[in-house]
């Protein structure tokens, strides 16, 4: 059996992965950040609700 070298994943999915899996990363915190507020029944994006800004 030979070995097989290389990746199955460009550079830049795997430094995206990583970045989901690092606790000081900014991505790891605002995915973290999304799923409380899709998990909490009194935040806006769990009730369906968009706010756009404007008034």
């Amino acid at each position: 059996m030979s070995k097989v070298f290389g990746n199955t994943h460009t550079q830049s999915q795997m430094n995206h992965h990583s970045n989901q899996c690092n606790p000081n990363s900014n991505a790891y915190r605002s995915s973290m950040n999304n799923h409380a507020n899709q998990c909490n029944p009194n935040h806006s994006t769990s009730k369906g609700e968009h706010h756009s800004g404007k008034h």
